[in-house]
């Protein structure tokens, strides 16, 4: 192996920092043994990584393409060492988990708080992902499990449907439309509107109800994540639909929420790879999860 794995550490890290220096206080060593290293590098390989002006580093196309791969290979790698210092310390092992951005900021917390509850010595690895992203976290093994708030078609995945929910309005308190039970899209529609993005799977079912229902609307704000639509419908900024998870139980004070009178129906998916068997503690995660939509649901969880 000429590229040693030496070698794509220290690589990383002037990528990373931008000049020898900088790497060497990354990893703790030298500056000269660093560049000493890069040389060699660049010797054995036969390749010019870097351009060298009056002490500056730039990097070449081929040390760019090189990064793109390094990086994965050290994320990976990463994982592995955790994976080996939980095994030491933490014998009951780990889960890993992520969601979609809205489900974190309601849903899915009270679960986690059971799950280690139940099992406290588990160590949690739990973050947060966009549907376009969760089939590449899956089945390049960076979680077990998702918690999706649509659907997912991927033919590696394996899908199922747990729960059911929708879309909902959101407006400041005091606001002229808190007096309505339901609030439809034609009213909504006759005020400055926040709302996803259509290049999203949340704006594509929006945008489709407003056609639906033959309602002509203008955003004034285009957002990704549910809690910048709840922070500028309290900032006073307008109107907006998000999920219900987004702001169910407490919620966001200073913020009225009310159903649409026109359905926009979610479903809640518990995604894992097709490849792995799931392992009891993404098993014991999934029936807490299940148990606790279907209180959720049956109005025993508010």
């Amino acid at each position: 192996m000429r590229f040693k794995l030496r070698q794509m550490e220290v690589f990383r890290a002037v990528m990373l920092t931008g000049s020898m220096n900088g790497a060497a206080k990354l990893l703790f060593v030298s500056q000269p043994a660093v560049s000493r290293l890069i040389a060699h590098t660049e010797q054995s390989l036969g390749l010019a990584l870097f351009e060298r002006d009056r002490g500056k580093l730039t990097p070449t196309a081929e040390a760019l393409r090189l990064f793109e791969e390094v990086g994965p290979l050290f994320d990976e790698a990463v994982r592995i060492d955790e994976l080996a210092r939980d095994l030491a310390l933490r014998p009951d092992g780990a889960l890993a988990l992520c969601s979609s951005p809205s489900l974190a900021l309601n849903f899915v917390p009270t679960v986690v708080a059971r799950f280690l509850a139940q099992y406290p010595n588990v160590r949690l690895k739990y973050h947060t992902t966009l549907l376009s992203d969760m089939a590449h976290e899956l089945l390049g093994r960076k979680a077990e499990l998702a918690v999706s708030v649509l659907p997912i078609d991927h033919p590696n995945l394996v899908v199922e449907p747990f729960a059911t929910g929708q879309m909902v309005c959101i407006m400041p308190t005091g606001h002229a439309l808190t007096s309505r039970r339901a609030v439809s899209l034609a009213e909504l529609a006759a005020y400055p509107l926040v709302l996803y993005s259509r290049s999203i799977p949340f704006g594509q079912l929006v945008a489709a109800a407003f056609q639906r229902a033959d309602v002509s609307w203008h955003a004034t704000a285009d957002i990704v994540r549910a809690e910048l639509a709840c922070a500028l419908v309290r900032a006073g900024v307008g109107v907006a639909i998000v999920d219900e998870f987004s702001v169910q139980q407490a919620g966001w004070p200073g913020i009225e929420v009310r159903p649409l009178q026109e359905s926009i129906p979610l479903q809640l998916s518990l995604v894992r790879s097709g490849f792995e068997r799931p392992s009891r503690h993404v098993q014991r995660f999934m029936r807490l999860l299940k148990d606790y939509a279907r209180a959720r649901e049956s109005g025993g969880v508010r």
